[in-house]
């Protein structure tokens, strides 16, 4: 694309600098975007119908999460029930943004790192910090079931 564009800009003018070419490559790629977009018209009848299948998921997912919280309060009873489900969603969820987090700390480490020292000592600590987030997280849950429910039962 872009020695598309340096082609096209030396049959114009001859010499140009990079800002122009940059400005011009996004403005052939939004108009390759304008130009091949598809507009879709639905007819009324189909919006309703998707907006029922909407409303229902909606309703399915809000049933499911009242029914994971009512199995917790029934498990560790009232006043705790909602703590245990908070916790399980935080063991859920810390999966994923904590990976993401060591990843952003591997490329401080050894992609930035190789140029600069300070980069390489951020991502080691980005790094040490996630896992030990991960591991509080995935332990925690363990816990607070062994202190309410009690070592025995």
């Amino acid at each position: 694309m872009y020695d598309i564009v340096s082609k096209i800009l030396e049959i114009l003018g001859g010499k140009v600098n990079m800002e122009i070419k940059k400005i011009l490559i996004s403005v052939i790629i939004f108009l390759i975007l304008v130009f091949f977009s598809q507009n879709v018209f639905a007819a009324v009848e189909v919006k309703n119908n998707v907006d029922t299948e909407a409303s229902s998921t909606i309703e399915e997912g809000k049933n499911k999460k009242d029914a994971s919280i009512e199995k917790f309060k029934q498990k560790y009873g009232e006043s705790y029930g909602m703590t245990a489900y908070i916790l399980d969603r935080v063991r859920l969820y810390s999966i994923p943004f904590c990976f993401i987090g060591m990843v952003v700390g591997a490329l401080y480490q050894y992609v930035l790192g190789t140029r600069r020292l300070d980069m390489k000592h951020k991502g080691f600590g980005l790094i040490i910090a996630f896992v030990t987030l991960l591991v509080i997280c995935q332990v925690l849950p363990l816990i607070f079931a062994i202190v309410i429910k009690g070592w025995g039962g």
